[in-house]
């Protein structure tokens, strides 16, 4: 018997340093925050948000993104787990327009490719997680 499951429900990336990784996803994404630990929280709210360890949670909609900042070394997809994330946009012209706007943020990235059923878009986070944004043909 195999479990059925439906899409993911959240992806918890880990991180060096909060602030430029937040600076980074809001910038360039633009998700709002579902949870983050309030500035002058309390101790029971501290306790209670315990899960975040001082990162945030964006809401996506149909999924949640999380950044938890304990790392301590780039993130390297020839280790054991995690190769790249990707995130689907409904066409090439949206890509086009990612494309331009990672320029505007000076954020490096590779030119849109066809890799025959889609088009991608690849860059990394500060992190060198390796990010990609999918549209179908």
């Amino acid at each position: 018997m195999a479990i059925n499951t439906t899409s993911i429900a959240h992806i918890r990336l880990t991180v060096t340093d909060i602030d430029r990784s937040r600076q980074f996803y809001e910038s360039v994404f633009g998700w709002p925050i579902l949870v983050e630990l309030p500035e002058g929280a309390d101790d029971a709210t501290r306790e209670m948000l315990g899960f975040l360890f001082g990162g945030v949670i964006y809401d996506l909609g149909s999924a949640l993104v999380g950044l938890r900042p304990v790392a301590t070394e780039r993130f390297d997809e020839d280790r054991a787990g995690l190769d790249h994330l990707a995130f689907r946009v409904g066409s090439k012209d949206e890509l086009n327009s990612a494309a331009s706007h990672l320029d505007f943020l000076g954020i490096a990235h590779e030119p849109i490719k066809d890799i025959g059923p889609a088009y991608i878009l690849e860059f990394r986070d500060p992190d060198n997680i390796a990010l990609e944004l999918s549209a179908p043909k």
